[in-house]
C-alpha cells in the first residue's frame, strides 16, 4: 500500500461512495471524506467501509477542499483527491505503486489524465482527455480561493506527469445532470463575466500545471468570441471536426448537452445581465463587485 490518503468531498453521494471507496482502499492508507452534512445515507456508507469522515458546512469548492486541508489529520506524506464519483484504472494504481517510491525530494504533485463516461459508455472522441493535478504532498499544494473554474497549485516544487487515466463516471440521471449543469451554468457566467471584466483577484498561483496554464488562456480567447456563435461553434468543432458522433446517442448527448447547451445557458445568463444594466460596463462590473467579489 501506498504512503497515501485518499481525500473525498461529498453531499448526498449515496449512489457512488461506496464504488469511489472500495477504489480508494486499493491504493490509499487511509480514505478521508469532508461531508456537506448529507441527507441521504452517505455518511453511514461511508464509516461501515472504514473511511473517517468529517463533516463542515459547504460554501463552495475552493473553501470546502482548503477546509479540509487545514482541518483532517492527513499523515502520509501523499494525497490523492478524488471525486465520488471517479475512480482510478488498474494501471494507474500499479503505475503509483511503481513511480512513488522512486520520487525525488523536488517533485511535489502528479497530473494524470481524466477520461469521461457519460450514460454507463466511454466518451473517446471529440474532447481531448482533462490532465488534472490530483496527488500532491501534503503540506504543498492548495486550492485557489475563487467561486469557479478554481485550480490546485503547488506552492513550491515541480509537477510530473502520470501517464495511465481515472475515470469520471456519474451514475445518476439525465434530470440530476441538467439540474447540476443549471447551476454550475450560473457560475460559469459569473466567471466569464469576472475575467472579461478582469476582476479577478490578482493570483500568487506558482504552478497547476501546464495543462490547466493551456487551458486559462484557450479561455481567454474563448470570452472573446461572439455570444452564443462560441458555444454554436465549440459543439461543431467537438462533434463534427473531433469526429464525436462516433461515440453513438450518449456521444451526441454529451457533446450537444455539455459542449452546446450548457455553454449557450451560461451565455444567456451573461446576456441577461449585461441587458439588465444596459450593457453598461461600470454598472455591471458595480454589480458583480458587490455580489461576487469578497463574500
Amino acid at each position: 500500500m501506498q504512503d497515501i490518503s485518499a481525500y473525498i468531498i461529498t453531499y448526498n453521494e449515496e449512489i457512488h461512495i461506496a464504488r469511489a471507496i472500495e477504489n480508494a482502499q486499493k491504493y490509499a492508507k487511509e480514505v478521508f471524506v469532508l461531508d456537506s452534512y448529507s441527507t441521504d445515507k452517505t455518511v453511514e456508507i461511508a464509516k461501515s467501509l472504514g473511511a473517517k469522515v468529517y463533516q463542515h458546512e459547504f460554501k463552495y469548492h475552493a473553501d470546502q477542499l482548503n477546509w479540509g486541508l487545514q482541518n483532517i489529520p492527513f499523515t502520509t506524506e501523499w494525497i490523492w483527491r478524488q471525486d465520488a464519483d471517479e475512480y482510478l484504472t488498474d494501471e494507474l494504481i500499479e503505475e503509483l505503486k511503481n513511480r512513488l517510491p522512486n520520487v525525488p525530494d523536488h517533485i511535489t504533485a502528479f497530473t494524470a489524465p481524466c477520461l469521461r463516461k457519460f450514460l454507463g459508455k466511454y466518451i473517446k472522441h471529440g474532447i481531448i482527455p482533462l490532465i488534472l493535478l490530483r496527488l500532491f504532498r501534503r503540506g504543498h499544494a492548495q486550492w485557489e480561493d475563487k467561486r469557479m473554474d478554481e485550480h490546485i497549485y503547488v506552492t513550491d516544487g515541480c509537477i510530473e506527469n502520470l501517464k495511465c487515466p481515472f475515470f469520471d463516471d456519474n451514475l445518476n440521471n439525465i434530470s440530476w445532470w441538467t439540474n447540476k449543469h443549471n447551476n454550475y451554468a450560473t457560475k460559469e457566467a459569473i466567471d466569464l463575466l469576472l475575467t472579461e471584466y478582469n476582476l479577478h483577484p490578482q493570483s500568487s498561483v506558482v504552478n497547476s500545471g501546464a495543462h490547466s496554464e493551456a487551458i486559462r488562456r484557450k479561455k481567454l480567447k474563448y470570452i472573446k468570441l461572439p455570444l452564443f456563435w462560441r458555444a454554436f461553434a465549440f459543439f461543431i468543432l467537438r462533434y463534427f471536426f473531433r469526429l464525436g458522433f462516433l461515440d453513438g446517442k450518449e456521444g451526441f448527448l454529451w457533446h450537444f448537452l455539455q459542449g452546446f447547451w450548457y455553454r449557450t445557458l451560461a451565455d444567456a445568463k451573461v446576456f441577461e445581465i449585461k441587458k439588465k444594466y444596459n450593457f453598461n460596463k461600470e454598472k455591471i462590473k458595480n454589480f458583480l463587485k458587490e455580489n461576487y467579489l469578497n463574500k
